[in-house]
């Protein structure tokens, strides 16, 4: 299966990781080479994350992070769509407003 990173999966890594940075840039490019190396892992095994909380997701929690990636397995389209990376004190899913 083909791994892709919709917009807003690639913004959420984005301020992740330029959050770690403001501390130590290279504690940043070590949880990045994290996320890359694990996310990796769902081409073969798209199932390794346990059930999201939104109907129809998963969740990869990277290790030796506080990050967890939020993905949908598209096996008729042969691909996989990483949707966020959250930190786990996050709300996921979003409040709705009333």
């Amino acid at each position: 299966m083909r791994i892709e990173w919709l917009p807003g999966a690639d913004a959420t890594r984005d301020a992740q990781l330029t959050y770690i940075a403001q501390d130590s840039i290279q504690a940043a490019r070590d949880v990045a080479a994290q996320i890359e190396r694990q996310t990796g892992q769902l081409a073969q095994f798209p199932e390794l994350g346990r059930a999201g909380r939104r109907r129809g997701t998963r969740e990869l929690v990277i290790s030796r992070t506080s990050l967890v990636v939020v993905y949908r397995v598209r096996p008729k389209l042969a691909r996989i769509e990483i949707i966020r990376v959250l930190h786990s004190s996050q709300q996921w899913p979003p409040a709705q407003q009333e």
